[in-house]
């Protein structure tokens, strides 16, 4: 039997919590429609060291280098929270051979946020638990927050899973990240995103708010905006069926198989 002839990749970068485990219904879907994913792990995630410096333009630069030895014919980013933010930079180092965009429950830049707001973000993911405390349980707490407060199912399990798994270091170096990325910098790259790109918010995301995505969305010209209800910080795991129709929609414009 011939291989498909896979036309459109679709690369899924995930967030602080996560690993490309989490993709796995989604990359299910995406593959029964006819495009061929991949799914990264950034430095320091999955079986990747810890890097020295992990700054977001190394982790874009590993993703930049990624797509040239595996792009196809036309390629669209997915990125969620963290791998939301480091998308336009990615499409940057890279523009010649990315199609689209798509991001997800991201702040966007640290100065999206109010001082409690950026100040909160890192206590919840900086702070060690108490003695004698599981990390990966501390952890699960912290995922657990972020999601929708009647979010079940298995996509919202496998979320929880893997990213409660997530090596603590490999989150404290990434919050750094976050916090040292030059606001006037993150701006440059959002406003400088000349492809189409959709970006989603969960309705009751306390992490991604929908407004401070709604502020990111404006800043590119070639956007859609889409809030998806119920949802947390992972909406196509929370309420996929929403999600879908959005994304899909999307695909099907701008980068149909």
């Amino acid at each position: 039997m011939p291989l498909p002839d896979y036309q459109v990749t679709i690369y899924l970068l995930h967030g602080i919590y996560g690993a490309k485990e989490y993709w796995r219904f989604q990359t299910k879907r995406l593959i029964e429609r006819g495009y061929r994913v991949i799914a990264w792990e950034a430095p320091g995630y999955g079986l990747s060291p810890l890097p020295d410096n992990f700054s977001f333009d190394a982790v874009a630069e590993a993703g930049a280098q990624l797509i040239r030895a595996t792009a196809g014919e036309r390629n669209v980013l997915f990125g969620h929270s963290m791998g939301g933010q480091i998308t336009p930079r990615i499409v940057s180092k890279v523009r010649d051979r990315v199609q689209a965009a798509v991001i997800t429950a991201t702040i966007g830049y640290f100065g999206n946020r109010t001082k409690e707001e950026q100040e909160e973000f890192v206590r919840k993911r900086s702070t060690p638990p108490p003695p004698g405390t599981d990390p990966a349980v501390a952890q699960l707490m912290a995922v657990n927050s972020m999601l929708g407060p009647t979010s079940s199912g298995p996509e919202v399990e496998l979320v929880r899973s893997v990213a409660a798994a997530t090596p603590p270091k490999t989150v404290q170096a990434a919050v750094r990240a976050v916090k040292a990325y030059p606001e006037a910098e993150a701006v440059a790259m959002i406003k400088a995103l000349s492809v189409p790109t959709l970006l989603v918010a969960g309705e009751v995301d306390q992490t991604g708010h929908a407004a401070d995505m709604k502020r990111v969305a404006d800043m590119i010209k070639q956007s859609t905006f889409a809030v998806i209800a119920g949802s947390g910080h992972y909406p196509w795991a929370e309420n996929p069926n929403e999600f879908n129709r959005h994304f899909f929609a999307f695909l099907d414009k701008h980068a149909p198989t």
